[in-house]
């Protein structure tokens, strides 16, 4: 609009935006250390519903916290939660992020065994120690972790489970809702990866802060 000011200063642009959120959602549930984790992922989709679908389980937050400021290794279903995620931020803590689903390897042993590459890649990240698990995009990748937990062979950290779409994403995240696992998600068809990357992004900033 002519004549509009424009905020160019970008940390000003975040504080403005997290104004407006706080002022359209009014009261909520959430408590002090939930609510910013939920308000990034209002900046990241201006998507008021996930300030009634996002759920944590029970100390999710200092769960995440936790693990981020031990070095908890990452994994991500897709490379686009990957490139989502502040590298810089999460190697201050001595961690890193991985993603498989593109490896070669993986790509192989999933056409062998007719499953899905996030399956394969999930099991290779499980394998390789991860402890902390975004999934944005599939929900087999999901699916694969809870039976790996199921079956004794993983205790993951935290699982940000929010996959997107209508072939199991909603399916998977109730099941994970139902898991006793340590998790963070958003109930229903809505997720994706920028989503997981928010998520992540928003506890690294928690674990930045003194308790």
């Amino acid at each position: 609009m002519a004549g509009a000011a424009v905020i160019l200063d970008p940390l000003e642009i975040e504080r403005k935006s997290f104004e407006i959120i706080d002022a359209e959602v009014g009261p909520h549930g959430y408590d002090a250390r939930q609510w910013p984790v939920v308000r990034r992922i209002i900046h990241t989709t201006a998507d008021f519903e996930f300030a009634r679908s996002t759920s944590f389980s029970p100390g999710a937050v200092a769960a995440g916290v936790a693990a981020l400021r031990s070095g908890a290794k990452v994994l991500s279903d897709t490379n686009m939660v990957k490139s989502g995620v502040n590298k810089a931020r999460l190697a201050a803590f001595g961690s890193a992020i991985d993603c498989h689903v593109a490896d070669a390897e993986v790509a192989a042993q999933a056409k062998a065994a007719g499953v899905t590459r996030s399956i394969m890649a999930t099991r290779k990240g499980v394998a390789e120690g991860c402890r902390i698990f975004l999934i944005g995009n599939a929900p087999t990748a999901l699916f694969e972790l809870l039976e790996l937990v199921r079956t004794g062979r993983l205790e993951p950290a935290l699982v940000v489970g929010v996959p997107v779409g209508f072939v199991g994403a909603e399916e998977s995240k109730e099941a994970l809702l139902a898991s006793g696992l340590p998790f963070i998600t958003c109930r229903g068809r809505k997720g994706g990866s920028a989503i997981a990357a928010a998520i992540l992004n928003a506890l690294m900033i928690l674990a930045s802060e003194q308790d």
